[in-house]
């Protein structure tokens, strides 16, 4: 197994990984990957975190599951590597962008780049079996993730939550309103999009909010 943790996260995370259930986790984790196709790469699990380090933390936007089709996943939610075809979910979220910011659609699903400039793109279990939607659930990577989202909530300040959905918005009881910025709208998906997801100028406001703040806006 090659897991990997950049050593901003690993200073903040260091004790949450030496509980039992964490321990039991891998170990459940460390089978799977020996005997079934898991998605994303072992070396991939922690890319979210990997890919945009706690100083530099300014916006979260919170999955569910990771993609379980072939070569999707890598480790951001809603994210998929070059050369793969750009998920439905991903299509909305472009036309959002396009609809608020002008912004050209893209050609790749790849969006590691918002990542690089603050945006922890966090997915609340962070592996699944090939084909087997779900499949990784409540073995304990949430009891992590809200870990994570709770510590984040109390470590910093002024960030912006996006809460997208029905699952992403009960991750708001974790979250210290007085300290953050909530937005909440239905998911991107193309069963709810059509609700209040397109229209919700979120990359905007988000961009309004950090400038407000003092802050670089994401270059989305």
């Amino acid at each position: 197994m090659n897991f990997k943790i950049s050593k901003s996260w690993k200073n903040i995370l260091q004790d949450e990984f030496e509980k039992e259930y964490f321990i039991q986790l891998i170990d459940f984790i460390k089978q799977e990957y020996k005997t079934q196709k898991i998605y994303p790469p072992d070396y991939e699990i922690f890319n979210a975190f990997n890919l945009c380090s706690f100083n530099n933390l300014k916006v979260i936007i919170i999955g569910q599951d990771p993609y379980h089709g072939e070569g999707q996943a890598h480790g951001l939610c809603f994210s998929v590597k070059d050369g793969v075809k750009t998920p439905p979910s991903l299509r909305n979220i472009y036309k959002e962008l396009h609809d608020d910011l002008g912004k050209e659609i893209p050609k790749t699903g790849n969006i590691s780049h918002w990542a690089k400039q603050g945006v922890l793109m966090l997915n609340a279990t962070l592996t699944v079996r090939a084909k087997q939607a779900a499949s990784h659930q409540k073995k304990g990577w949430e009891t992590f993730t809200d870990f994570v989202i709770k510590k984040i909530s109390d470590e910093k300040e002024n960030l912006v939550f996006l809460l997208w959905g029905s699952f992403a918005q009960k991750k708001g009881c974790l979250i210290d309103k007085s300290k953050h910025f909530i937005l909440e709208s239905p998911h991107p998906s193309p069963f709810s999009a059509h609700k209040g997801f397109l229209g919700n100028r979120h990359f905007s406001k988000t961009n309004d909010f950090l400038v407000l703040k003092g802050l670089d806006k994401i270059n989305w």
